[in-house]
């Protein structure tokens, strides 16, 4: 397998290793096309686009109608339409789904909201280890979903269950928000939230807080992003069944892996071509 050239870590790309690392090589090394979008990753999409658009209007001190915003929704669910084939759950559709979504959106806009500093801000830093100032030879992309005044990240999470709060002091993408933060503002945010939307029959929205990242934080997010570098850089690519596989894209794919062995891309869409696992 040629060698893989890494220019950047995302949080996205850190943990879809983590989750199935056959997957991020499908992903992002073969750069084998999605012959298919999940519902999943569609209504995650379309949120995030209509409450960037809202937050830029708010940042601008513009008054914006609640028609306005699910308008924004829809023609942003019209184009993902137009570009790829959309696959549902079964028991699921694009009108319950929008309908969905629309809801959402209007517990999300009679919500208090406080003044918005950035709407998905983006930032490239190097992850540095705060003990010994050892740096990574490859930077940290991303963006920040909601910069909120008074040095609040906020992140928007589209789950079917509601997260547990628990969790939050773990969570790898808090994290390496708070340290961009850190590293661009020179100062520690104030508080991390995530505010969950609960894909339930009748939909939720849960605003939850966590507490600031400590040094030891920033300590341990440098070893674990450093460990997934160097399996890339080893190429070490394997599958990891979860509730994940089923909205896989690479669902054929994975189900024809064997180690080492070759797989032919020419079934279900995947052009004509053979890749080598090893």
């Amino acid at each position: 397998m040629p060698k893989h050239e890494i220019d950047h870590l995302s949080s996205s790309q850190i943990t879809l290793y983590i989750l199935c690392s056959l997957k991020y090589r499908f992903q992002y090394v073969d750069k084998i096309p999605r012959t298919f979008k999940s519902s999943g990753l569609v209504f995650g999409s379309v949120m995030h686009s209509a409450l960037d658009w809202f937050h830029k209007q708010r940042k601008q001190k513009r008054d914006v109608s609640l028609d306005h915003l699910h308008k924004i929704m829809r023609a942003d669910w019209f184009c993902q339409k137009c570009e790829d084939e959309i696959r549902y759950k079964e028991g699921e559709d694009e009108q319950n789904l929008m309908l969905m979504a629309r809801e959402m959106l209007s517990l999300y806009y009679h919500s208090p909201l406080n003044g918005v500093t950035e709407s998905e801000f983006p930032f490239r830093i190097h992850l540095v280890n705060p003990n010994t100032q050892e740096a990574l030879s490859v930077p940290l992309e991303g963006y920040i979903d909601l910069i909120e005044t008074g040095d609040v990240i906020t992140e928007f999470k589209n789950t079917a269950k509601a997260i547990n709060l628990d969790s939050l002091d773990d969570m790898l993408q808090l994290t390496i928000y708070s340290y961009a933060y850190r590293m661009v503002f020179g100062k520690e945010p104030r508080m991390l939230k995530v505010t969950n939307f609960v894909k339930a029959r009748k939909p939720k929205m849960n605003i939850m807080e966590c507490k600031p990242r400590k040094q030891d934080d920033y300590v341990w997010l440098f070893h674990l992003v450093n460990e997934v570098l160097k399996g890339i850089r080893m190429g070490v690519y394997f599958p990891k069944r979860s509730f994940l596989c089923a909205d896989c894209e690479y669902e054929v794919l994975c189900g024809a892996w064997r180690g080492n062995d070759e797989i032919r891309l020419a079934q279900d869409g995947f052009p004509e071509r053979r890749i080598s696992l090893q």
